[in-house]
């Protein structure tokens, strides 16, 4: 099957969070299924900077934007390690910038522009570049206009309009809300502006766009799928995810098990593998300890969090039990964010010495001997749509403890006496986002922890489960033909 991904970002060309992750590393494992994929992607400031070879395909376009036309063009390369075409649409107006999508402190205010000209690009590129897409992935708002066209703009081209869409959901708290005189960039029929479609509190909102013109929907574990189905979770689009319900569908992610495998990793003390984890994370342990400045104790749990240093991470939780967790642990976090997180973390090393070390910023190499030398992993989110870490921790045989949302609750077992007896144990859960229901969580880990039999087995139990993109990609796989299916039907 010939399958057009469109995203805003991928590794390793740019990434801002998860959807980079997917995006570089579904189209590889559909590959390896024998699907032939391609990828599209803003050519970024940094994509140069990578000094990847990229070629001009010697295709320029112009897109109208309003009352105005802009010129752009597309060049080609490949997925590193792979033969999956990657075109990039070069306009250095929209796109030679530092950030991919703001300053860091706000948006810029011309991404409604930005992302109408590359969602338009990528059509006019499959167009011109001779491509007949089964399949055109879509993926959160930067590109939720796309099925519109498909079914407005471009009906009457054969190769894009015989193309069944797929829009992927990652994350619904970002919706790509804009001004409502900007439906005017677009060059859709302002009819198209109205409460069913386009229309959101009065503003143009690509993620619903998304939502409504998509031949499917999916999001990044089923239990987000069900959760933005509820007001609470559904950023204001649950009525319209339930009225879709039956065409939605939740895909847990991949990682990839080649990079994050503890019996490969070059930069890991010791690599080790499910038969020899208990001495091989010993002796990460210790060298991680000896790394942080933390105190030399194999007798005592080392806890880890890596990522955001945000609420929505549950940091207020972690906050109010930290103290109390290393009186009797120690403690490594690696991430940055919110100063307050800053300032909580150099005052718990200062109260426990040795107990607890903090590198604010982020470092590819250190995540992995994070990951490696960590006993246990907290990651108490207020929600998830899927969360990679704690995959991460699995495969490491480093045992999570998460509050039950999104792709947590898909991917972590609780450890109870019946999940022991029949294998499934990987983790330790908790329902509700407070302090005391993840302190309960911790205590239920550190009472197990000290036997070290049962812990072993749990360990294994992570690391021996599936968590590579082949079995997500099937997935996306089946859901391709299924829309493929229903396209030929309606034909």
């Amino acid at each position: 099957m010939d399958v057009v991904l469109v995203a805003s970002e991928a590794v390793p060309f740019a990434k801002t969070g998860g959807l980079a992750d997917v995006a570089g590393a579904l189209p590889r494992a559909l590959a390896s299924l024998g699907h032939r994929p391609a990828l599209f992607l803003p050519e970024y400031r940094r994509v140069r900077q990578l000094g990847l070879d990229l070629r001009d395909a010697d295709i320029a376009f112009q897109i109208p934007l309003g009352a105005r036309s802009v010129e752009g063009r597309i060049l080609r390369g490949r997925l590193p390690g792979s033969e999956v075409p990657v075109y990039l649409i070069h306009q250095p107006e929209f796109f030679d910038r530092d950030g991919l999508y703001g300053t860091g402190t706000a948006d810029y205010d011309d991404n409604c522009e930005r992302f109408v000209f590359f969602q338009r690009a990528v059509l006019e590129s499959i167009r011109m570049l001779g491509l007949r897409p089964n399949i055109i992935h879509c993926n959160d708002w930067q590109t939720g206009l796309i099925p519109a066209y498909v079914r407005t703009l471009y009906r009457n081209v054969p190769a894009i309009a015989a193309a069944g869409t797929l829009y992927t959901i990652h994350n619904l708290a970002y919706l790509g809300v804009f001004w409502h005189w900007d439906m005017a960039l677009t060059g859709l029929d302002w009819q198209l502006f109205n409460w069913r479609q386009l229309e959101f509190h009065g503003k143009l909102c690509f993620m619903k766009a998304g939502l409504v013109f998509a031949d499917r929907i999916s999001t990044v574990s089923p239990t987000y799928a069900s959760e933005i189905q509820t007001s609470r979770f559904g950023s204001g689009l649950d009525g319209l995810l339930r009225a879709r319900s039956t065409e939605l569908r939740g895909i847990v992610n991949g990682i990839d098990t080649e990079a994050w495998n503890p019996a490969h990793e070059p930069m890991l003390a010791r690599r080790y593998d499910i038969a020899t984890v208990e001495e091989g994370k010993a002796q990460c342990k210790e060298w991680l300890q000896a790394h942080a400045g933390l105190q030399r104790r194999p007798d005592i749990p080392l806890f880890a969090q890596i990522g955001r240093l945000d609420p929505q991470k549950g940091w207020e939780l972690l906050a109010e039990v930290a103290d109390r967790l290393l009186d009797s642990a120690q403690l490594i976090v690696l991430g940055a964010g919110h100063p307050r997180y800053h300032t909580l973390l150099d005052e718990l090393a200062q109260r426990h010495p040795g107990r607890c070390a903090a590198y604010l910023g982020f470092n590819e190499e250190l995540a992995h001997q994070i990951e490696a030398g960590a006993d246990l992993f907290l990651m108490p989110s207020l929600f998830e749509p899927c969360g990679l870490n704690q995959l991460y921790s699995l495969a490491h045989g480093t045992v999570p403890i998460v509050r039950a949302t999104g792709g947590l609750a898909d991917t972590v077992v609780d450890t109870t006496p019946r999940t022991l007896a029949d294998g499934t144990a990987n983790g330790f859960r908790f329902d509700e986002p407070t302090a005391d229901a993840l302190w309960q969580a911790i205590e239920r880990a550190l009472s197990l922890w000290r036997d070290r039999e049962t812990w072993v087995r749990l360990m294994r139990n992570g690391m021996g489960a599936d968590w590579s993109w082949d079995r997500s990609a099937r997935e996306y796989a089946t859901t391709y033909d299924e829309i493929a299916r229903t396209q030929r039907a309606a034909c």
